[in-house]
């Protein structure tokens, strides 16, 4: 399949919604980013730096077992890593909301 250029975040996002369209997906994705936003506030509140390697094992981790184990395609990461970054927070965000279910 031929990749497709975006030319701003706001184009992109409604594809990385299509990349997450199994619940399961979007549930592993909001525990890791969690996962990491809880870990990075834990490690700038009591300075135990060395919890910070364990950022891309939350981000990463959760979401790639999401996308090969549930959704059963290849992460967006590996082609948009920028956006895709963005996108994980925004969703993250927007689930919160109630604007993307569970």
């Amino acid at each position: 399949m031929a990749s497709r250029e975006y030319r701003s975040f706001r184009d992109f996002y409604p594809f990385y919604l299509t990349e997450h369209s199994r619940s399961g997906t979007r549930r592993l994705h909001f525990a890791g980013t969690l996962l990491v936003l809880l870990t990075l506030a834990y490690s700038l509140a009591t300075g135990r730096w060395g919890f910070l390697a364990l950022l891309p094992v939350f981000g990463y981790g959760f979401a790639w077992v999401a996308h090969f184990a549930v959704e059963r395609n290849r992460p967006a990461t590996f082609q948009y890593p920028l956006y895709s970054l963005a996108g994980d927070f925004r969703m993250f965000a927007d689930m919160a909301r109630g604007r993307v279910p569970f």
